[in-house]
């Protein structure tokens, strides 16, 4: 008698509820591989118009590749992000490189990337050479439009997140006190506590039934693959530092601070900033006033915040022109959470066959719920709301994507008008 109901949790479960699910509640098959191309121009549309933080970039890729797409499947999805959030790097970048790589094998990894970061990162270029006269673009209306519209976004991904992967108390009660942990412990450690202890709980607490058969994601990448990516990205992080001494070179200092940024900060965009900061302002390669010019840009633009690297390695003096500099500068960056991701991917897919790793995920999932949970309040509501009107205009673009099931580009268009409206 209890199946019935429990069916109302579809997709996004971390393992089917009843032991004899509906095959309308099971994960749907993966759509058939795709072409580079477009996973490029699916990317690209995400990199024009994602505004809002990590955490908004998970919802917009969920509605875009999971309900309109369905390159994946709902709880597929919420185990990549499980992954991603526990490793250092921009997650919501390291999440599009797994679509990309799932959906059109390394080229598609490739293509997700660039179209996801290239139109921010050559807008940032372009910003570093010179367009100050747009820098009061930050705090125009518009763009607190789209912050506003990032509000609806997150609140959505959490509510459709929070129906499936908290369908008893337990997991909700998990979600809760990881929302807690999260806002009261700074940065990243709150939220690293948060998933161990909703793996921990997860794997003590929870006793779920074995995943039904059924098609599995497959990201391509073998064990024998993996074991390289992590090996290069082991390699270079040794290696760099000892350029840098060997050769006595700011570029390669630069090239080992960077590198490092990428591959030692838990916690997104935000927390690589003291690192970047540290890394090009005491030698002088970047004064006070270009950084925080360029990360004040940064927060105008949408797609990943990790792109500031491409201001600035194009604002500072250097062997290379400046728009090759910032792009050189900017694969650095984001080399290391490309390596993390595919040598931690083919392990990841393992260790859910068993049934320990599925009640720690199951844990797991639903902490992420309330880091999301904690993310929707601080930043994005704080950096959004400032009163009864933009609350209203929030509360219009849930609407629109919940009820009215806008696409997100229009929806974000539409928010940038209204904000440039309420403004005037």
């Amino acid at each position: 008698m209890r199946a019935p109901a429990r069916r109302r949790f579809p997709l996004f479960c971390t393992v089917s509820i009843s032991p004899s699910p509906n095959p309308d509640a099971t994960a749907q098959a993966p759509a058939r591989p795709g072409s580079p191309l477009e996973v490029l121009w699916a990317f690209f549309k995400l990199g024009l118009t994602s505004f809002g933080g990590p955490v908004a970039h998970l919802g917009y890729f969920h509605q875009a590749f999971v309900e309109r797409r369905r390159w994946l499947d709902a709880r597929s999805y919420a185990d990549l992000v499980a992954l991603c959030q526990f490793l250092p790097g921009p997650a919501s970048s390291q999440v599009g490189m797994a679509l990309g790589l799932q959906r059109a094998g390394w080229m598609g990894a490739l293509m997700a990337w660039v179209g996801f970061t290239l139109p921010s990162a050559l807008a940032l270029i372009a910003f570093a050479y010179g367009i100050a006269r747009h820098g009061e673009f930050a705090r125009s209306g518009a763009v607190h439009g789209l912050k506003i519209v990032a509000v609806a976004v997150v609140a959505q991904a959490v509510w459709g997140m929070a129906k499936a992967l908290c369908p008893d108390r337990l997991r909700a009660g998990l979600a809760i006190v990881a929302a807690l942990l999260a806002l009261a412990l700074p940065l990243a450690f709150g939220q690293l506590a948060a998933i161990v202890l909703g793996g921990l709980a997860g794997w003590l607490l929870l006793s779920l039934p074995a995943a039904p058969a059924g098609p599995s994601v497959s990201y391509g990448v073998s064990r024998r693959a993996g074991l390289a990516a992590l090996a290069v990205f082991f390699v270079l992080l040794a290696a760099l530092p000892l350029a840098a001494a060997a050769f006595g070179s700011g570029f390669w200092q630069l090239a080992d601070g960077f590198y490092r940024a990428g591959s030692l900060v838990f916690g997104g965009g935000h927390v690589v900033l003291p690192l970047l900061q540290a890394a090009v302002v005491p030698p002088g390669a970047v004064d006070s006033a270009q950084f925080l010019a360029g990360y004040g840009a940064t927060q105008a633009m949408p797609g990943p915040l990790f792109t500031f690297a491409a201001y600035l390695g194009a604002v500072m003096d250097g062997p290379l022109p400046a728009w090759l500099s910032g792009l050189f500068f900017l694969v650095v960056i984001f080399v290391p959470a490309f390596l993390l991701v595919a040598g931690a991917l083919p392990f990841w897919q393992a260790l859910q066959g068993r049934a320990a790793a599925r009640n720690a995920m199951a844990g797991v999932n639903a902490a992420v719920v309330g880091i999301l949970l904690a993310a929707l309040y601080d930043p994005v509501w704080t950096g959004a709301i400032a009163g009864p009107l933009d609350f209203g205009l929030a509360l219009a673009a849930f609407g629109l994507l919940v009820l009215a099931r806008l696409p997100p580009p229009l929806v974000v268009a539409l928010g940038a008008l209204a904000g440039w409206a309420l403004a005037a």
